[in-house]
């Protein structure tokens, strides 16, 4: 089911905002995650992480070292837990094992990037605003 559309306009002009108040992606990258020496943000995309609690808006980083996520929205860490947080995703390129594009057989327009770590955990994002960059800057 995709999100809403109200949703995805608030995410997009808070990011907007983080941006511009930043001075640019790259300032928003440094600033959320910690960096390696000589690190590089290449490209950012719009797009959801699918969760075992729901799809995840927030911003795909790929750098000359891993590739990050960052949700545009602090969730809260469990029900009734008062803490809330920024979900974060973070893997080192040498770590990834697979890089998978993949469609929803009912419906093909629906097209995900399946990220598989060499430790067996596997990552699903979706409704990218540019899906074809995305994967052709992955490959």
């Amino acid at each position: 089911m995709c999100p809403s559309f109200t949703e995805a306009v608030k995410a997009r002009l808070n990011t907007g905002t983080k941006v511009l108040t930043a001075g640019g992606q790259e300032k928003v990258f440094q600033q959320t995650f910690e960096r390696i020496t000589g690190e590089k943000l290449l490209h950012s995309y719009a797009c959801y992480l699918s969760t075992s609690h729901g799809h995840v808006i927030g911003m795909l980083y790929i750098s000359n070292v891993g590739i990050a996520f960052c949700s545009d929205f602090s969730h809260y860490l469990s029900q009734g837990h008062p803490t809330s947080m920024h979900y974060k995703v973070l893997v080192q390129l040498d770590q990834l094992r697979i890089v998978n594009p993949s469609a929803n057989i009912w419906n093909p327009s629906e097209k995900y990037i399946h990220f598989v770590t060499r430790d067996g955990h596997e990552f699903w994002f979706m409704w990218f605003i540019s899906y074809d960059k995305a994967l052709g800057n992955l490959s």
